[in-house]
């Protein structure tokens, strides 16, 4: 890889260089502490705590449509945008950065999608098919095939001891769960009308989605596919732009092409386990794989939610139980931070920390902004995310 190393080092500030690049997509690390730029011109790394912009690599001959990260380590994978031979739409790179050494090069029939990285494993999904490779021999282990899927929708858990992949199945809004442990297939009936959002929890045992209706969003045990909660963005639709899972459980936040970051109060949650604290709850999880749904915060209802079962369902909804108001510009993508704090991340090039009352709830606080870039407004609105 050509590089030239030049990163900023104040609290994130663009340079005047930066001001006609275009942004093609950003992407959180596994545990959020980290995320990921990919330019027309190169690549980029920012922390989020403090905020600082940590590595910068510059293409002479064109940057990267997909740029993934494995945890904090030095380990990339890599998608073009085509304009250098090397790194093309349909070609993952595997490349150790520390070492500057490529590890591997896979090449595809058509444009990759999305790419997932795990300690286990890696995912490269196209249109219609997900791959799946061992991180340790670099071999194919399993090939599935997917409805129409241009998102690219896929997920990989992240614990150390529970290996999980969720995507789309053949047929509309059916997710195919592989549980790589135990071996199992399971397949969640979700949503009516076809997927257009999903995320897993670290342990890959909680599984939230939308559709292409954006209205609901649903969690389910991964085990059984038994839907634990139901909550309701809007009335009207939206494109859903990502969904986070909070590590201790609590919460789940969802962005949208409405401006609006909704914050819900989980329900799902281990049976016997205090999930105040993230650890002790994967920890539960391990000895006992199933949930329940135990009363943990208040999400909003209506006054005749009562009827439920006589009314129509709108009127048992549950709604959201904080929101926080961000410009309808371009997408932004969420991410849970210590306790109650929230990050997003803009292809504008903005980066977004605020807090929300863990018992009241209601408007949040914008604690931290910072523009990290100035991209190309003619690319912010729609690369691949």
């Amino acid at each position: 890889m050509t590089s030239q190393v030049s990163p900023s080092q104040g609290t994130g500030g663009s340079d005047v260089e930066d001001e006609d690049v275009e942004l093609f997509s950003v992407n959180w690390n596994q545990d959020h502490s980290c995320f990921s730029a990919a330019t027309a011109n190169g690549l980029r790394m920012f922390s989020c705590k403090p905020f600082k912009e940590q590595l910068r690599r510059i293409q002479e001959d064109g940057g990267f449509r997909i740029v993934e990260m494995l945890f904090r380590t030095n380990i990339f994978g890599l998608v073009g945008q085509g304009a250098d031979k090397q790194y093309q739409q349909n070609k993952l790179t595997i490349w150790d950065d520390c070492h500057n050494l490529l590890i591997g090069d896979f090449s595809f029939k058509s444009n990759i999608r999305a790419v997932k990285l795990s300690k286990d494993y890696f995912v490269v999904a196209l249109e219609h098919e997900i791959y799946v490779y061992s991180f340790k021999t670099l071999k194919l282990i399993h090939l599935i095939d997917t409805t129409s899927n241009p998102k690219g929708l896929c997920c990989l858990s992240h614990h150390a001891d529970i290996s999980v992949m969720a995507c789309p199945g053949t047929r509309q809004g059916i997710v195919r769960v592989e549980h790589f442990g135990s071996k199992e297939t399971k397949f969640i009936t979700a949503h009516d009308s076809n997927i257009s959002c999903m995320t897993l929890t670290v342990d890959g045992l909680l599984l939230a989605t939308a559709s292409v209706r954006g209205t609901l969003i649903r969690i389910f045990n991964t085990m059984d596919g038994a839907c634990l909660q139901e909550v309701r963005r809007g009335v009207d639709k939206a494109e859903i732009y990502s969904i986070a899972l909070s590590p201790n459980l609590q919460w789940l936040a969802v962005s949208s092409d409405k401006g609006t970051m909704h914050i819900f109060s989980l329900r799902a949650r281990p049976r016997g386990k205090d999930a105040s604290n993230g650890k002790s709850a994967i920890a539960g999880r391990q000895m006992d794989r199933s949930y329940s749904s135990g009363s943990v915060g208040s999400n909003v209802s209506s006054s005749l939610s009562f009827m439920k079962g006589i009314l129509p369902k709108y009127f048992s909804s549950e709604w959201s139980f904080a929101q926080f108001r961000l410009p309808e510009v371009t997408r932004y993508i969420t991410a849970f931070g210590d306790q109650t704090t929230v990050m997003m991340i803009g292809l504008d090039g903005s980066f977004y920390r605020c807090n929300f009352d863990p018992v009241n709830g209601g408007k949040m606080v914008l604690d931290e902004f910072i523009r990290f870039m100035k991209p190309s407004m003619s690319r912010s609105r729609t690369p691949n995310t």
